[in-house]
């Protein structure tokens, strides 16, 4: 049989590396910008123009126009072709409906003609923006928490179901720390910001990360039961082979699709599109070559504090 559980060591060390590639471009981050990564309007308060123009323009013309209406230092930044410089988006303080109509017709009589089919203004209050932060970050620790629940109850018939429940929740914040380094490394290169939809994201690579982990876990679980005098890593690598082709299968269907999305889909969606995947690729490993080896590192006894602060529920 392969002996896959036995590299243990190795997938730890390609976990590290990426953990600390992804805090690093959190810490890069926060030096240019003084945020870990760039929030988008759905966040902080403020207004996201997308204006859409008939004929190319200059970054220094638009903002002009914003800057006349009192804008002190608007966010331009060119979307799609950049050689043709036609479609932009524009981040500024919150902005009343009314004036933001102001802002865009003057941008359509002083710079070019406005396609207002394809542009749009999007504002979010300080209330708003901050009741949205606090209701994600309660939304992540409130799933992890459930999420930690119900592995243990599911698997309250092993030995020691707060291991399984644990190392499937490790596993899923390393795939969490991994995106949110993503997408701070994203925001210094092509200005990428977190948005409602990198939340969605955020969630679904968490629930991808679960499934695949619970699915190897059941397995283990069910040859534990067959097999109770075997060695846990015999057990182990017989589960993860057992299951590793449907995951694999699952997962790269995917991620074919989202390569497409990426390659021909709209430029709105394309960061939301790229954290997906980086999500379920980093979730496809972490299931296997993380949350698993470090269930059998537990179960014999190479994690000493972990075993000493559950012993008394073992």
């Amino acid at each position: 049989m392969f002996r896959f559980i036995q590299r243990r060591r190795y997938y730890f060390r390609v976990s590290a590396i990426l953990l600390f590639l992804s805090i690093a471009a959190m810490v890069a981050s926060v030096v240019t910008t003084g945020v870990p990564f760039q929030l988008g309007v759905d966040f902080l308060s403020g207004t996201r123009f997308e204006i859409k123009l008939q004929d190319p323009a200059s970054e220094n013309a638009i903002r002009e126009v914003f800057e006349s209406h009192g804008m002190g230092n608007p966010r331009v930044t060119s979307l799609g072709d950049p050689e043709i410089l036609d479609t932009w988006q524009i981040r500024t303080e919150f902005v009343e409906p009314e004036r933001a109509q102001q802002i865009v017709e003057a941008v359509s009589t002083r710079v070019s003609p406005v396609d207002t089919s394809a542009s749009s203004v999007e504002s979010v209050s300080p209330a708003v923006g901050s009741e949205v932060t606090r209701a994600a970050v309660i939304a992540i620790a409130v799933a992890t928490v459930v999420i930690l629940l119900y592995i243990v109850f599911t698997f309250r018939q092993v030995r020691h179901p707060i291991r399984f429940g644990a190392c499937a929740v490790i596993a899923m914040l390393h795939d969490l720390v991994i995106i949110f380094g993503f997408i701070a490394l994203m925001g210094l290169i092509l200005d990428w910001e977190v948005d409602a939809l990198f939340l969605t994201a955020a969630l679904t690579v968490a629930g991808f990360s679960l499934q695949d982990t619970i699915v190897v876990f059941d397995r283990i679980r069910e040859n534990s039961h067959k097999r109770p005098l075997e060695d846990i890593e015999l057990t182990v690598n017989r589960s993860v082979l057992e299951t590793v082709h449907r995951s694999l299968v699952t997962q790269l269907n995917a991620m074919f699709v989202l390569v497409a999305l990426i390659l021909f889909g709209g430029e709105s969606i394309r960061p939301f599109i790229a954290v997906l995947f980086v999500g379920l690729l980093t979730g496809t490993y972490s299931s296997i070559f993380n949350a698993v080896p470090m269930l059998v590192a537990w179960e014999k006894g190479e994690l000493p504090r972990l075993r000493l602060a559950t012993r008394g529920s073992d």
